[in-house]
């Protein structure tokens, strides 16, 4: 079985196994007490808060271990909303946030809050001039990744930083995806990490605030981990997460390259294997492991399924892998195609052979499962019919992705050049994969009109 799905969760890094094994033994008492096991804990947890403030590059005393990298990222906003208050309570967050700084940007808009999303371009990334204009007065914090969870691009956090410093707000940066290969560059002032994805174990998250920074920890007060992490500390997983931080640190600058290789072959392969794909994110700035592409005509959950059937593991953006049916807020932001989407995200050590393995492997498994779907054949150029109507009408309500496009596909040719088709659609997809599907295949999108059910999407032909 080859697992490409590193993103979501990294193996256990051996280091990090072998530390957690030794640490069961000797970090089990309690590291309050004076007592030699209390001493002997302290130690241990000493000595990799050490370790992890110096591979994200602060000190170790701005360094707090949480029980996830989620509860890292909640405890951050809220604690640098709480400790700013007086300031205002505007909140700034990307568009392409992880979940966990969007829900809490919703929570804290419940709460009374203003919040600022600030759009990004096709590639995925933010404009550092529209972030800068999103600043106000009573902006309290901003928030933006390291890099994309789903598309693998860098921001430009060192920019976004410099704008944050010169506005006097603090910049609180999720570098879970990137930790693993190197230090978060740029003034940031508040950083969360989380271990399983650079091949810790999991619930151990990172929280580190700078110096300076005004924090006001919410929730009960605890002695422990500076009052904002409360309960005991898990001793064996933190120094298993620093050890593995440290180890995979060691490797970062050779599997970058080595991966960067995989990851370039996929993307350019894949596109000349597979009809009608795109490969979504930026080509160049973007994570070395990690690269995103949508198929047309398929349906996401079902190709999934099929390329685990085939011995691979990846993840997908795609509405039709979700249990709420709507495409990756991802996707949606960046405008691209949603339909069949595949994250490919290589851990450390990946072979070269299984990354062969797969472009061997999936352009058959796409054909297949466009096969089964009735997906209109690619290349062919047809023309219109003698007589054909100006306009037609595709009724697609009550269908899922990526029924909506075949059908627009499988009539276009219907119309003739300058004629239109009006798809109804009630799934939330089409409003992303119909206008992506018009500039792959070099139509037009006239807009969209409220539908008595659902939504009418207008496309025009304009070309064969």
């Amino acid at each position: 079985m080859s697992y490409f799905d590193a993103a979501s969760s990294a193996p256990l890094h051996p280091v990090a196994r072998q530390a957690l094994h030794a640490a069961l033994d000797e970090g089990w008492a309690d590291p309050a007490r004076l007592y030699r096991e209390g001493r002997r804990a302290r130690l241990l947890l000493d000595a990799a808060r050490e370790a992890a403030a110096e591979a994200i590059g602060c000190r170790p005393d701005e360094l707090t271990f949480t029980t996830s990298g989620t509860r890292a990222v909640h405890t951050g906003i809220a604690g640098a909303l709480a400790g700013r208050h007086r300031v205002g309570h505007h909140l700034i967050v990307s568009a392409v946030e992880h979940s966990s700084v969007l829900h809490s940007a919703e929570s804290h808009r419940r709460t009374g809050g203003t919040v600022s999303e600030v759009p990004v371009l096709r590639t995925g990334a933010v404009s550092p001039d529209a972030y800068a204009d999103a600043l106000r007065p009573d902006t309290a914090l901003a928030c933006l990744q390291s890099a994309n969870h789903e598309v693998g691009t860098r921001q430009p956090v060192a920019a976004v930083a410099e704008a944050c410093r010169e506005a006097g707000v603090p910049l609180l940066v999720d570098a879970a995806q990137s930790l693993a290969w190197g230090p978060v560059e740029g003034g940031w002032s508040l950083l969360t990490g989380s271990a399983h994805k650079w091949g810790g174990p999991a619930g151990v998250g990172l929280l580190a605030v700078r110096k300076g920074v005004r924090y006001a920890a919410q929730g009960p007060a605890d002695e422990r981990e500076s009052g904002r992490a409360p309960g005991f500390e898990n001793i064996p997983a933190v120094v298993a997460a620093a050890a593995s931080l440290r180890a995979v640190r060691a490797e970062a600058d050779a599997e970058s390259v080595r991966l960067r290789e995989l990851t370039d072959r996929i993307r350019a392969r894949v596109p000349e294997l597979v009809p009608d794909v795109e490969v979504v994110g930026d080509p160049v700035t973007r994570l070395p492991h990690l690269l995103t592409f949508s198929c047309l005509y398929v349906d996401g959950e079902t190709l999934l399924h099929e390329l685990d059937r085939e011995g691979f593991s990846v993840s997908s953006g795609s509405s039709c892998t979700s249990s709420t049916l709507t495409p990756s807020h991802v996707l949606k932001a960046m405008g691209v195609l949603s339909e069949g989407n595949v994250r490919v995200s290589l851990p450390l050590g990946t072979p070269a052979e299984e990354v062969d393995r797969f472009l061997a492997v999936l352009p058959r498994t796409v054909a297949a499962v466009r096969e089964k779907l009735g997906a209109p054949a690619t290349g062919a150029v047809a023309v219109s019919p003698t007589g054909a109507p100006d306009a037609l009408v595709v009724d697609a309500l009550g269908k899922r992705c990526p029924i909506p496009v075949i059908e627009l596909a499988k009539v276009i040719t219907q119309v003739p050049l300058g004629g239109t088709v009006r798809v109804l659609s009630d799934d939330e997809a089409a409003r992303l994969d119909i206008p992506a599907w018009c500039e792959m295949r070099g139509q037009e999108y006239a807009g969209e009109e409220p539908a008595p059910r659902g939504t009418a999407y207008l496309v025009r032909r304009v070309t064969l």
